[in-house]
Order: C-alpha cells, then structure tokens, then sequence
C-alpha cells in the first residue's frame, strides 16, 4: 500500500510554495517528504517536525537555529538547507533531495564491501564531517542511514538535525541521551559530552561494518550494546574477513578507541589517516573481496536476536520509513552508576552471562577453599622420647593423607570451575552432517533450526548457540542455524499500472519501491509505469529496491506565452495539453507589459510531458526609478550620478563646456530603469 495516500500533508502547499508529493521517510524526530518547490520549480526533501516536538518552544528554537548553522556549512558532501519555515504546527526544513540510496541500504543488499569501495564511501564523510568540525560544528548521529549515495554515485552526510555547538556539553543529570545505540561513543553514554572525537569514534564504527558487513556490538536490548561500548574494545574486521590488512584494522581500532584522547583529534585528521593507509595499500589489498564463510555467517547472524535473524535483516522496511532505516535515533537511559564498575557490569552483561556468571563461580570457590583448608599446627612442647618416636612414626602418614585430601580438594575445585565445561567447536560453514559429527565427537548433541542465508550454501551452518569457542557443559546441546538458502521473491510486472498502483503492489510482493524517474512515451500513457529494474518475473532478495520509469506521455513543446495575457496564456498553454499554475505575485519586466506574462517555466521551446504543469508569472511593468537633477553639477559627477541610480547616459558637449545645464527626462521626473538620459554640458 502507497503510504503517502495515508498521510494528511501529501497533496498540500506548505507556506503557499511547497507542494508535498510524497513521503520518503520517517524518522525519531521529523519526517520527511518529496516536495516541489513551485515557486522555483525545483524538486527538493521538506523535513517535517513531528507534531509532538513542534510543540515544544524550546526544541523548536533550538531545530531553527541548528538549521541555520548547518545552512552556513556550504560543502558538496552535506545535504544542503534551502530554507526553514513554520506553516501553523507544521515546522519544516526545504533541504536539498538526493535520488538514490542509503549506505545502510548497501549493506544490507551486499554485506561487506571491498576495502576500496568502502574507503570511497569513507572519505567524502569524513570530508563533509571535516568542514563541519572545523566550522565549529559536532553531527553526533553518524551512521549508515545518514550516509545518501546518489544516483550519480556522490556521497552525501545528511541529518545534522542534532547539531550542536563544539563548546556545547550535554548534561547527563536528565540520566538519558539522544542519539543511536549502536555508533554512541563511550563518553556520550558514560557523560554524556559530545565532541568531535564522538563523530570520529561513529566513522570508526561504520568503517567496521562496511569491512566486516555487521556491526561490532549486538544485543537484544540497547543496555547490552551499551555495556560493549563502554567495557570492551571494537573487534578488528579481519578477525571475521581474514582479507583485511592489517592498516585497515589500525584505523578502525584508533578511530574506535574507547578513550577519546586516543582517536583523531577530528575528522580533518582521520581523513589524513585514511588517505595515509590508502596510499600504503596494494591493489589486491584494496580490491580484496570478503569471501571467507566466517564473514558470510557473521552477516546472517547479525540482529538483536538468534531466532529470525537473517529475515529481520532482509525484510522490507515497515509503511513510512525509508529503506535500509533500521536504527532510528532515540532516547537512551544513561547508566545509573559508573558501567565499568563491578556491580554495573554484571547487571549490564544480564542473560548473556560474562561478569554476572563469573563473580557467582569465582564467590563458590573461594568460600570452598576457606571450608576446606586444614587449621595451623601449633607447635608443642617434645615431652618424652615415646613420644618423639610416635609423632615420628605418623608424619610420613600424616603428609600423605594431606596430599591426597588437597589433591582431592584440587580435583573438586578443577571440575566445579573448568572440568564439566568445554568450548564449542568452529563449525560456522561446514555441511549439517559434517557438524553434527564434530559436535558428536567434542561429546556434545545438536538441534537444528533453519534460515534463509544470501551467503552461506544451503544445508551449511549460519551460526550457533553458543557461539564458537564459547563455554559450555561437556554433555549440553549446541542449536546449529542451517542455510536454507537465499530467500528470494519475484519482481512483479506493474508495466502500464498507475505509480500508487505500481508502488502497492511492489511493497505488497515483499520489495522496496525506490527511486522514480519520469521519461517521455509515445506509447504509454502520461502517469503510467513504463518499466522497473529490476524488471518484472525476476527474482530479488526480500527489501531490494526497485527503481520505477513512469511515463510522461507524449513530447509537447511549451509554447511561447510571454507579453500575452493571462486568459490567453492559459488557452494557448491548455490547447497544447498543458496545466497551468499562476505563480503568487507579480514581477518587473522590460518586455512585458504591466498584467501580462512576464515569465513562464519551463521556457518556451522546452520539451514537456502531456499534462505537465507550467508555471507563469505577471508582469508589474516596467520598473521606474526617480531620475535623479544633476543640473549645474560636472559632466562626470553627473554622469557618475545617473549610473548609480540605474540609468546609461548620453552627453552632447556645446561649446566644449564641464558642466550640465540640461538633461531628459527632466531630474524629479520618473523614467524606466536602464533608460537613456541624455545631458547637455557648456
């Protein structure tokens, strides 16, 4: 179903100019629309406050003035603001629209990337985020889903929506932050402070997952992936493609450290940085392509969760939110206490069982060891030789019943804490039958649960529960996650529907309606679906997007409309198969005169689509401007005067005289602006 149908600002003119066409996506604070600008006749994104926070002041003002410092940031890999504005409870944003796709959407249609696309993603981010730092300037939400790839294959950063100022400081005292789980640096979740460096920390991030094609930390609920990011270090991305050099490696560790004194300073520096282990890369290294089955299984088994994984991944996106919008920017609970405390990490780590589990076993051990240590022998004093003899008689006795209880205590202790565990075997890409096998040998049963998998063979294994190289008892049961191969659906023919009817019935069959583009058809009907790519009875992975060709209908050519009036305008224009829009008010024209057609858009002799709209606009006339007297002043200072005020001059010397004694149109009059005036001088 066509979600823009729904939405109540979709068919409506914001502040008398922006006609909202459709909407592209919803995120945590605003949504956003395809919108026409009609007055310059421009498609462009209006960005849309939710109504919730449009009625709070002070997020509104903070939204105007973040949009005016991100507006200053002219750089050709930010998605320009065009214009901020408020139409009754709507607050808006008119922002530069990029046809084409996130980086989130990359990912989950390719996995891993090769290291040279991935740093050619890469740099102009940090381009864009360099500007931004060196203008004074912190993004504090990098992530996939701001990364926009354009048709045209430019990479844009977009959503600087929580922009804030470098000396500014978020106060952790409300104990929750803004911003998404997954790229939070540690300093934002354990302070709540935000500066360059927390930008740099969210590339390092991003830069792993399109090495690794997953994320670094996971969890079922946000305080897990938190607990990662503040106890434990980012992975290297050859740990799961062996492909990756180990330049690469340095990079996302240095950029991801968890103290920010160790990253880059901004990301002018990691740019530097990047461009450095580029230039000491080979070509293999660069063009090195993630084919290791660990890569493949760490991707499907990438999620929140074991159960359904690979399809939360490929599923389509819900109605209203963009393709590839998987993580949506939100408020998060700050840590109560310090998280790297002892207390706190075992209560953040939960089910998952690293601190909790630990501290239970090593508090048993101890309190065995106390129960089971022999007390001190006191010395006493050697009464008689009888004595003496007997107590010499039971030592070697007494040493051996000793070493058998502490070898027994020994052995007690190896098996409570190590000897009924075991660590799963690696058995991630192996056949069913073949892991089943080595489990069997290891001493340990398996059950089996079944998955679609873009990368991993049918009846091989995607994952395990445990993982591999995790504890487990020596006679417990490992869940094999087995391929069922790649789940794909077929791209359903919507040639000759209409495009709500096309954008249905595409969204209906499990795919994603993407970008759509407008050509001229002299055999398909203005408004009806000319093709899609991929095309219609081709099979795609669940969520791929399909780009849409609409037909404009037949060529028509403007007719040239200017100096006639409005009612003629309109009839010559209709006739032609136009509609026609008159623009809000009126313009000065040399040509036209006054409440007739000054300009009309597109220009007379383009080429337009049957039914197109043309949008014209009225003449005011010509403009007139106060001639200014310069009588009795000299030829040049005259002359000077009447150029200032608009007009060319013409001079008629008598007698080879300097100064002005006449001129027309006589000074204190009216004339057009860019008229003649002439001058005489004696």
């Amino acid at each position: 179903m066509d979600i823009s149908v729904q939405d109540p600002l979709v068919g409506q003119v914001l502040d008398g100019r922006y006609r909202v066409e459709s909407r592209v996506a919803v995120g945590g604070m605003a949504t956003v629309y395809r919108a026409v600008d009609t007055r310059l006749d421009r498609v462009l994104a209006l960005k849309v406050m939710h109504p919730a926070l449009a009625a709070d002041t002070g997020f509104v003002e903070r939204f105007i003035r973040e949009a005016k410092a991100v507006a200053r940031l002219a750089h050709p890999n930010v998605v320009g603001v065009f214009d901020q504005g408020q139409d009754g409870t709507y607050v808006y944003l008119a922002m530069e629209y990029v046809a084409g796709c996130t980086l989130r959407d990359v990912l989950k249609e390719r996995g891993a990337l090769q290291p040279r696309a991935a740093l050619d993603i890469l740099e102009p981010v940090l381009a864009a985020l360099g500007a931004a730092h060196r203008a004074g300037l912190v993004h504090r939400d990098m992530k996939p889903e701001n990364v926009l790839i354009g048709d045209d294959g430019r990479v844009k950063v977009a959503d600087f929506g929580l922009v804030r100022a470098v000396d500014t400081q978020t106060s952790a005292s409300t104990g929750a932050l803004l911003g998404t789980v997954s790229y939070l640096a540690p300093e934002q979740i354990g302070h709540g402070t935000v500066g360059q460096r927390s930008d740099v920390y969210a590339c390092g991030l991003v830069l792993y997952e399109m090495l690794a094609g997953r994320k670094p930390y996971t969890g079922d609920t946000p305080m897990k992936v938190v607990y990662q990011h503040l106890n434990e270090d980012v992975p290297a991305p050859s740990a799961v493609v062996p492909s990756v050099a180990p330049g690469l490696d340095a990079l996302v560790a240095r950029a991801s450290a968890r103290d920010p004194e160790r990253r880059p300073a901004d990301a002018v520096e990691m740019l530097a940085e990047l461009r450095a282990v580029r230039a000491a890369l080979t070509a293999d290294q660069l063009d090195g392509r993630p084919g290791d089955p660990r890569a493949a299984a760490a991707l499907a088994a990438d999620g929140l969760d074991h159960e359904g994984t690979v399809q939360m991944r490929l599923r389509p996106p819900a109605a209203g939110v963009a393709a590839g919008s998987e993580e949506r920017t939100s408020v998060v609970p700050l840590p109560v206490a310090d998280a790297a405390g002892p207390a706190d990490s075992a209560g953040a780590a939960g089910p998952a069982g690293g601190a909790g589990s630990a501290g239970a076993d090593d508090a048993a051990l101890n309190r065995t060891s106390r129960l089971i240590l022999p007390a001190p022998v006191r010395d006493e004093p050697e009464h008689t030789t009888r004595t003496a003899v007997r107590r010499g008689r039971r030592g070697p006795l007494a040493v051996l019943l000793a070493l058998l209880v502490l070898l027994g205590v020994g052995a007690g202790v190896w098996y409570i804490s190590d000897g009924q565990f075991t660590k799963v075997p690696g058995v991630l890409a192996l056949p069913q039958d073949q892991a089943q096998k080595k489990l069997s040998a290891a001493g340990l049963d398996s059950k089996v649960k079944q998955a679609f998998s873009l990368n991993v063979p049918r009846g091989s294994v995607i994952a395990t529960d445990p993982g591999p190289g995790k504890r487990i008892r020596s006679n417990g049961t490992v869940t094999l996650t087995v391929s069922k191969g790649p789940q794909v659906v077929r791209v359903p023919d919507v040639t000759g529907r209409s495009l709500d009817q096309a954008r249905q019935e595409i969204t209906k069959a499990g795919l994603t309606a993407g970008t759509v583009n407008r050509v001229f058809s002299s055999d398909v009907a203005n408004g009806q679906v000319v093709s899609t790519d991929p095309a219609g009875a081709t099979d795609r992975a669940p969520g791929t997007p399909v780009a849409i060709t609409v037909s404009r209908g037949e060529p028509v050519e403007v007719p040239d409309v200017v100096g006639q009036s409005v009612t003629d305008a309109q009839q010559a224009l209709e006739e032609a198969g136009l509609k026609v829009v008159l623009a809000p008010g009126k313009v000065y024209s040399d040509e036209a005169d006054k409440d007739t057609v000054a300009v009309e858009s597109p220009d007379a002799g383009a080429q337009a689509g049957t039914g197109d709209t043309v949008t014209i606009t009225v003449s005011k006339g010509q403009q007139m401007v106060d001639v200014p007297d310069v009588k009795g002043k000299h030829r040049d200072e005259a002359k000077q005067i009447l150029q200032d005020a608009g007009f060319d001059v013409r001079v008629i010397d008598i007698f080879f005289g300097d100064t002005v004694f006449s001129e027309s149109p006589g000074g204190g009059g009216q004339a057009p602006k860019g008229a003649t005036i002439t001058i005489w001088v004696r």
